[in-house]
């Protein structure tokens, strides 16, 4: 019988449903279901969005221009805003024909590989990685080379792991500075390191800085072109208002970098969604341009709940949890618990431990499998400090019964 084709493309059917908002899914339907369910998973501030940038939404849409279809590579005024705003907090100038305002920060990501990535290429990707990277690599065509670090050096980089991992095949480097899903930030100095490294290598950087806020104790933000200018003319940075301004749901992000580059990601937008919701735009120009008192509220809230949560995983035997530097994450190492009788279970992945907690201490993690290492958890901050609490001693009261 001859082979028939299936139903869904092969490049679509390869991609998997995001990990993170599917934990978060089935914690909230459980939780809706009646169970106690605490879940960790979510990648948002659980802070609403800031009034003033509220309001700037709801004068939007009282505007006709509004209702209308607008330049689709943004508002003119929203892109010269986040030219201004990306001067202002982290040095690196650019003109508002740099930036390109797109559907989220997952839009940015995408693009930015659909407009550098060629088939066969290659792109070196640090592990633990955002689960979304892969895929929007894959689906350029592009092949994630996986350059692995662990919590015994912070969950960093170096240049000589980087410079393995390099082939003649090599056409660009994803970084990500306060990381998703490990908290991680790099020194500045290794910043302008591997920053140089690349530019002498002739390869792009795709830099993500949507958590360039959220940084705690003596960790310093460094944004790569500004502190390697080498790469500045083979340099992405990718951004948005989702973290810094609680907008998570708004969907409004940017990449900025050489003007043909942001060009034909206009292009391909143009054909892919035309112009960002306008109002979401309005929303997000009120944004930039304010202060970043909102973000310093939730960074200090952030800062006290990192700090508990590492502080109480670190006393469950068998858990190693470094402090994270940024972001709102902590990524734990759970191999030592890994294989040990668990509520008569064995679990051997940090997926089959993360069933484990979610059965038996209604206890919802992101197992570190979605970000490419088995034996970790991923479990955000952004929770409330009771639920964070409770969901810890939850979890710290599983685990501690492991034999």
């Amino acid at each position: 019988m001859p082979n028939l084709p299936t139903r869904i493309s092969a490049r679509v059917a390869a991609i998997g449903e995001s990990a993170t908002l599917a934990v978060d899914a089935k914690a909230k339907a459980l939780k809706a279901a009646g169970r106690p369910v605490i879940g960790f998973g979510a990648g948002e501030p659980d802070f609403p969005t800031p009034e003033y940038i509220v309001e700037a939404a709801a004068r939007a849409c009282a505007e006709p221009r509004f209702h209308k279809y607008t330049p689709a590579a943004g508002l003119p005024e929203l892109r010269e805003a986040v030219a201004g705003k990306t001067a202002r907090d982290s040095g690196l100038t650019v003109s508002p024909g740099q930036v390109l305002i797109t559907n989220g920060g997952k839009h940015a990501v995408y693009q930015s590989f659909a407009a550098l990535i060629d088939p066969g290429d290659e792109v070196l990707l640090p592990t633990p990685y955002w689960t979304t990277y892969p895929e929007a690599i894959r689906l350029a065509g592009g092949v994630p080379v996986l350059v692995h670090t662990d919590e015994t050096t912070g969950y960093l980089a170096s240049v000589d792991q980087l410079d393995e991992r390099c082939t003649s095949r090599t056409k660009a480097l994803l970084f990500v500075s306060p990381s998703n899903p490990t908290g991680a930030v790099y020194p500045p100095e290794r910043v302008a390191l591997i920053g140089r490294w690349a530019a002498e290598r002739g390869i792009w950087v795709i830099t993500d800085e949507i958590y360039e806020h959220l940084v705690y104790g003596e960790a310093k933000f460094a944004s790569m072109p500004v502190v390697a200018p080498e790469i500045a003319d083979r340099c992405v940075v990718l951004n948005g208002v989702a973290k810094t301004y609680a907008m998570t749901g708004w969907r409004v992000g940017w990449m900025i970098g050489p003007l043909d580059v942001i060009k034909a990601a206009g292009n391909l937008q143009s054909h892919m969604t035309s112009n960002v919701c306008n109002v979401a735009q309005a929303a997000a120009l009120a944004a930039v341009s304010g202060d970043l008192s909102a973000v310093s509220r939730m960074r200090a809230a952030f800062d006290r709940r990192r700090r508990v949560m590492t502080a109480m995983l670190n006393e469950v035997p068998g858990v190693v949890s470094p402090l994270p530097d940024g972001a709102f994450y902590c990524y734990p190492s759970v191999q030592g618990v890994l294989r040990k009788k668990i509520a008569g279970r064995s679990p051997a992945t940090s997926a089959e431990l993360a069933e484990v907690l979610l059965d038996e201490a209604d206890v919802a993690v992101v197992p570190g499998e979605a970000f490419g290492t088995n034996g970790y958890f991923r479990l955000s901050c952004a929770l409330g400090d009771a639920d964070l609490e409770e969901g810890i001693s939850r979890l710290t009261k599983l685990l501690q019964s492991a034999d």
